[in-house]
């Protein structure tokens, strides 16, 4: 069984989790900040571009992967340790490879490094955070998340400045490597060995039971509804960070700055709602949250499509980045209402999750290709619907103490 922990552990805890999704996010921005350099260092163009994107991507997806084996043969704190490590010198490698060696190869190599140990970090982290929030018997996930979109808030700024001071993407990139890998290694001496999430190796399930689990869940139909809502949810936050300026620029005739402005009112209103989400859904309860925001997603992204001006279009955009807030992290609060199989729980909702992150926005990339840009978010309309109209499952189970609300 697990011990129980003092405060002053439960809060160390928690800093620690709220210290590794604050790095992971200033790690992803810092690098998708300095693209430009890159792209004139190498020599390369926007295919070029595309590709070393494309190498993220699927390390990423390799890295969910391997994250729910990592979590089921020796736990989420002990697996981070790894994975952070090739997070932050995959980040190093790549800076390495496209200022000293300007080395298309060697940069690839080093975002694979980093896709890899970022997407398996992201699923373990979640995993610690949803043990936290279920020991403070309080809805903290929104709080989590929050904290990774102030990271790549301060990644994004921290590019910018880098940038205008021309600074060398080795040396920026090197000094964000060592930030994920000091603060991230230190963050974990803070994260006690639990039982709940297979830290434990003395008191844990055998292998074989640990990897039944897992299968276990992906047996479940609750997995694959909770599924539901964090696809439609992935799919409205993702094709934003990818689209969103596009759309602007192309689908409302405006220039770059305006698309560039339009994203930031899109973070800032979905961060902030991350930092009061928590209270809400004690209040109102989670599923009654998820409905009421993927209503604020849909109305405000059919906004956005049919503005027929400038401001109407950053009020739809603002609701949009609200709505779009909850649905992923909520998600993994739900996946964890059962302690007996939290960590297998919330690997698969995070994968499910992360998949729609990843592989979303290419496929919509696709079909503006056939259509145009305006049309083809209303499939993501459609997906905040299905979302949406799948937050039953979202209902906590029976004994859960978060995410029920009282009136």
């Amino acid at each position: 069984m697990d011990a129980t922990l003092t405060r002053r552990q439960l809060v160390d805890w928690r800093t620690a989790i709220f210290t590794i999704f604050l790095v992971c996010g200033l790690g992803f921005a810092s690098w998708a900040s300095r693209l430009p350099s890159v792209k004139q260092v190498l020599g390369i163009d926007d295919f070029g571009v595309g590709v070393l994107l494309f190498v993220i991507g699927a390390a990423s997806i390799v890295g969910l992967s391997l994250a729910n084996v990592i979590v089921a043969r020796w736990g989420a704190r002990r697996g981070m340790f790894a994975t952070i490590v090739s997070f932050g010198i995959g980040v190093a490698i790549a800076g390495l490879g496209v200022q000293f060696l300007e080395s298309y190869a060697v940069t690839a190599v080093g975002l694979a490094f980093m896709g890899l140990g970022m997407s398996a970090t992201d699923v373990m982290m979640n995993v610690e955070a949803a043990a936290v929030e279920q020991s403070f018997e309080r809805t903290l996930m929104p709080l989590f998340h929050a904290f990774f979109s102030l990271g790549t808030v301060a990644g994004a700024g921290f590019g910018i400045l880098m940038a205008a001071s021309q600074v060398g993407v080795a040396w920026h990139l090197w000094l964000v490597g060592a930030i994920v890998l000091g603060a991230g290694l230190v963050a974990l001496r803070f994260v006690p060995s639990r039982e709940i999430v297979h830290d434990d190796p003395a008191t844990a399930p055998t292998r074989k039971e640990r990897f039944a689990e897992l299968a276990a869940v992906w047996r479940d139909p609750r997995t694959y509804a909770i599924g539901l809502i964090m696809l439609g949810m992935a799919f409205a936050e993702g094709s934003a960070n990818d689209w969103l300026t596009i759309a602007v620029v192309d689908g409302h005739g405006q220039t770059e700055a305006t698309g560039a402005i339009a994203l930031t009112v899109f973070s800032v209103a979905m961060t902030v709602f991350r930092v009061l989400g928590g209270p809400l859904v004690d209040r109102i309860g989670r599923v009654w949250t998820l409905r009421i925001l993927a209503v604020t997603a849909a109305v405000g992204l059919v906004t956005f499509i049919l503005a027929p001006s400038l401001p109407v279009a950053f009020i739809g955009v603002a609701l949009w980045g609200a709505g779009a807030s909850l649905g992923f992290p909520l998600g993994m609060s739900a996946a964890a209402d059962d302690p007996t199989k939290a960590a297998a729980s919330v690997s698969a909702a995070a994968t499910i999750g992360y998949v729609a992150f990843l592989c979303g926005p290419p496929v919509l990339g696709w079909i503006s290709h056939q259509i145009g840009i305006l049309p083809t978010l209303w499939i993501i309309v459609a997906l905040i619907a299905m979302s949406g109209f799948a937050s039953g499952a979202a209902k906590p189970i029976a004994g859960s103490k978060v995410g029920a609300g009282h009136h």
